[in-house]
């Protein structure tokens, strides 16, 4: 598939799908980043930093969004969401810190459960 039509494609996708398969994919996409790197034993330094950047990112808009004031979400999902991303982005930023490929595991499994669950695959 070309560059354009796969752009084209993402954009329709983006429209089309709701916000929970929005955040499913996206969860995915972090798994599927960290998994490489985990699956990888030549992994730089630099695809090791991208992968854990954009986790810690999706998770930091999780956050962000259980703690706004308008969530219409019930006050234990928010805390849950949020306990979750504390800790998500405390592993994430220790992974920064010290890179661990077998520290990776629940990070990807955390994304692909929540994934699942958003997707109602569970």
């Amino acid at each position: 598939m070309s560059s354009a039509a796969a752009q084209a494609y993402a954009r329709v996708a983006s429209t089309t799908s709701s916000p929970r398969d929005i955040e499913a994919q996206a969860l995915l996409k972090a798994a599927n980043k960290l998994q490489a790197i985990v699956s990888d034993p030549d992994a730089s330094y630099v695809q090791m930093s991208e992968a854990l950047i954009y986790n810690r990112k999706l998770w930091t808009i999780f956050l962000s969004e259980a703690q706004r004031d308008g969530n219409p979400q019930p006050m234990d999902v928010r805390q849950n969401i949020a306990n979750i991303s504390i800790f998500v982005l405390s592993q994430t930023a220790a992974l920064q810190i010290s890179p661990q490929r077998e520290h990776f595991k629940p990070l990807i499994e955390i994304n692909r459960n929540i994934a699942a669950g958003l997707s109602g695959r569970v």
